[in-house]
């Protein structure tokens, strides 16, 4: 069993800033790529940042600059701090991790249950 658990999120005025955060637990043997995506009303989900194991990152380019991505292999954790948040950044924000599991050695996309972030005035 695997399981991601966020934490952050909420409501922020245009501007302002906020940090998300995953912790990764259960049957794991390694994780790769970990990373964030989210839905807004109405869209497709699309990738907002990830990491490699290695600490190379990539980011959309609607969040270049503004978002930060990061992670601790020994705790299992990826964080995102985003600034100079915009309206267009509000959306449901979900955790993903791929991950080998202990024992089996089998690779798989595991994701978070998503939490929300606003940015309104």
């Amino acid at each position: 069993q695997v399981q991601l658990v966020e934490s952050g999120g909420g409501l922020v005025q245009p501007g302002g800033s906020l940090g998300l955060a995953c912790a990764a637990s259960g049957s794991i043997y390694s994780i790769n790529a970990m990373g964030w995506y989210r839905q807004a009303p109405g869209k497709q989900r699309e990738l907002v940042a990830s990491i490699t194991s290695g600490g190379s990152t990539d980011y959309a380019d609607s969040v270049k600059g503004r978002f930060t991505i990061s992670r601790d292999n020994v705790k299992n954790t990826v964080s995102l701090q985003m600034s100079s948040l915009k309206p267009e950044d509000t959306a449901v924000y979900y955790c993903y991790a791929r991950i080998v599991r202990r024992f089996s050695f089998r690779e798989g996309d595991y994701w978070g249950q998503g939490t929300q972030v606003t940015v309104s005035s």
